[in-house]
């Protein structure tokens, strides 16, 4: 069959993927992400507090935030497990609700096993609503979905430097009304989750085409000669790595800049501006998504981020270095979804299984981190983290060859022609 040829039966064409979400859906699922990304980051400044009231060690309270992960990662696959069978407003509203309930009651938890409870409670809505969104955003908006996921992470962002600023102001002390406000400003979501189309959208970069078309017109996924198993490892390493690296800079920049000769308030000053580059990155990348693949992106910035660790290597420019390894490392997490879908259309559970191995690696990484440093000193943290960021070079590499694009152009369920040159359809949601 010539590639360009129709088959005779044309299904029928996706709805406008804009009627996943309303205009008051997207912003409130920004706000969200901004919620989500402060309860996430509130926990270490106030571990001082907590220390106090419940008369903990450090370990003991560093415990508030591995229970939220822990709870996260349940989050991610009680959504996954229930994604299509239960409406989508009930899924973000109960998860909402979830976060809202963990949060208000870790405030004023009695004893530390209910606060450690309540946190994990409040984990679970998190990593429902961080899923959830990321999922529906990944199919909801067709070629702009790229673009959508970078905004929406980077409101994440916008949180996670607003949540420790509003401990720092109000002092570690009062982080139950912190704690309680933000609980209370998830509730107003609830009301905006009608402009959320209800029926869940097919997953898995799901193109518009069923398999049985897919057949008919000589379109194959490109994976096919390869293990779809092997496929959806590389991303989970690319995943774990780049949130273990994400997380290597935030937790070990300013013991490197200090050992180099920083002062202890310019590495601070240095390690917000990491932060903060992040949070930019994922806006700047936004419109460039339109133009660019996810590949591309992906592999830009996996060799930016390379550059810039190993650049951070010279004491003279590593304030400077770290910064430009947030810019780069920002666009990784949202901008890989819509590629993996694609990537993998009959793995139905591949985000799933992608964004709790990340939360998995971001716990993990810190204290696999902490015992290569302390074999090969802290001045080594930037060339340890350039060896990592290094492997997610190399499998970006691979995954361009083995899975991309993962549909050829002939599953388009709309007329082409020789000349076209628009995207692959398997970007099309219906």
């Amino acid at each position: 069959m010539d590639s360009l040829e129709q088959p005779t039966s044309t299904p029928s064409p996706p709805p406008p993927p804009q009627q996943l979400f309303s205009r008051a859906a997207v912003a409130a699922s920004c706000g969200g992400f901004v919620l989500i990304g402060a309860l996430q980051a509130l926990y270490g400044p106030s571990i001082p507090a907590l220390r106090d009231t419940y008369g903990l060690s450090p370990s003991a309270a560093g415990m508030g935030l591995s229970a939220h992960f822990i709870g996260a990662v349940a989050g991610v696959l009680v959504f996954d497990r229930l994604f299509g069978r239960i409406g989508n407003r009930r899924l973000l509203g109960w998860s909402y609700l979830l976060m809202a309930g963990g949060a208000a009651g870790f405030a004023f938890a009695p004893a530390w096993p209910v606060a450690l409870g309540l946190a994990l409670l409040a984990g679970l809505g998190f990593g429902g609503i961080d899923y959830g969104l990321n999922q529906l955003f990944a199919v909801g908006f067709g070629r702009r979905s790229a673009a959508m996921l970078n905004i929406l992470n980077a409101h994440f962002g916008i949180g996670a430097v607003l949540g420790p600023a509003l401990i720092g102001l109000v002092g570690s002390a009062h982080y139950p009304a912190v704690f309680l406000g933000f609980a209370a400003l998830t509730l107003p979501l609830l009301l905006c989750l009608a402009g959320v189309r209800d029926e869940a959208p097919p997953r898995g970069g799901d193109t518009g085409v069923s398999e049985d078309t897919a057949a008919d017109t000589g379109a194959r996924p490109r994976v096919r000669a390869r293990s779809l198993a092997t496929v959806l490892g590389a991303f989970v390493v690319l995943y774990v790595l780049h949130v273990g690296i994400e997380s290597g800079v935030g937790g070990w920049e300013p013991t490197h800049l200090e050992a180099i000769g920083y002062g202890a308030t310019a590495a601070a000053s240095a390690t917000s501006a990491f932060w903060l580059m992040m949070t930019v990155g994922r806006f700047l990348v936004a419109p460039l998504a339109l133009r660019w693949s996810a590949q591309t992106i992906i592999a830009v910035s996996c060799a930016g981020m390379t550059g810039c660790l190993l650049l951070a290597a010279i004491p003279a420019a590593a304030p400077y270095a770290y910064a430009g390894a947030g810019l780069f490392i920002a666009p990784i997490f949202p901008t890989g979804l819509p590629w993996l879908l694609r990537a993998a259309p009959r793995a139905h559970r591949a985000g799933a299984l992608v964004m709790a191995a990340s939360m998995v690696g971001g716990v993990a990484a810190p204290p696999a981190l902490g015992k290569a440093i302390e074999l090969a000193g802290v001045r080594a943290v930037p060339l340890i983290l350039c060896a990592i960021s290094a492997v997610c070079l190399i499998t970006t590499g691979w995954l361009i060859r083995a899975a991309s694009p993962s549909v050829l152009p002939t599953s388009s369920p709309r007329p082409t022609s020789p000349s076209s040159d628009e995207p692959a359809p398997a970007e099309r949601t219906s």
